[in-house]
């Protein structure tokens, strides 16, 4: 094998990684305070160290892993202000997104976004909880995509697998609910109406807030600490 080769191969391994451990954690698979273990990790995802370490270092980028020094990594530790930072940022960027995206969207770009809403629906209708949270992530996704702003889209992509995680946390919320703010949205961007679809966005991620706040609380495991964590032989939960 070639040198070239070589870093193909691994890339391609990392990415494995880095697509199943993302999964496994926004999918609260592996919760908060989780510690992972490399050598376990490594023999289940059949890859070696050093992709496994590129993958955990990609999912610390994402704000979804802590690695600490010479000791291992752990799952990110969310708390409730953790969640309450999200939405902060969230009401500014995505409000901005969605006004950028009623000035810019093409008809293409509009088809799509209709298509990923038709896709939330079904999983609505079919109760999916994971079905609703990856699709409604996606078409926020695509109301970035929309915007057409590549500073917009670079502040808001190491968010995209942390609001993923909160879908997936919250599903619990009134998905029927979510549809139909979706749908007043994309109204307002296809209505090319940028202060309509402003409102329209500020008021969708405000009014899950509340609720978001108080399954986190419900959820959380209290304080938990990587280096404590890692320093454990266990692998598992705070």
């Amino acid at each position: 094998m070639t040198a070239a080769e070589d870093v193909t191969n691994r890339r391609s391994l990392r990415d494995v990684a880095y697509d199943e451990l993302r999964a496994r954690i926004v999918g609260l698979e592996l919760p908060p305070g989780t510690r992972l273990i490399e050598r376990d990790l490594a023999e289940e995802l059949a890859v070696s160290r050093i992709p496994l370490r590129e993958a955990l270092q990609r999912l610390q980028r994402d704000g979804l892993v802590v690695v600490v020094p010479r000791q291992g990594a752990i799952v990110s530790p969310f708390t409730v202000d953790d969640v309450r930072d999200l939405f902060d940022v969230r009401e500014s960027l995505e409000v901005l997104a969605a006004r950028l995206a009623a000035e810019r969207a093409t008809d293409e770009g509009l088809a799509a976004l209709a298509a990923q809403l038709d896709i939330a629906r079904d999983a609505t209708e079919r109760r999916d909880e994971a079905a609703i949270a990856e699709a409604n992530a996606r078409f926020h996704g695509l109301i970035v995509d929309l915007a057409a702003n590549p500073l917009l889209e670079s502040l808001l992509q190491p968010l995209g697998a942390r609001t993923q995680w909160l879908f997936h946390l919250t599903r619990d919320r009134d998905a029927g609910v979510q549809c139909r703010e979706h749908e007043e949205l994309l109204a307002a961007i296809a209505a090319h109406d940028p202060e309509r679809a402003a409102h329209s966005a500020f008021h969708h991620v405000h009014s899950g807030r509340e609720a978001s706040l108080k399954m986190a609380a419900e959820w959380s495991e209290g304080d938990i600490d990587p280096v404590h964590l890692t320093k454990s032989r266990r692998r598992g939960g705070a």
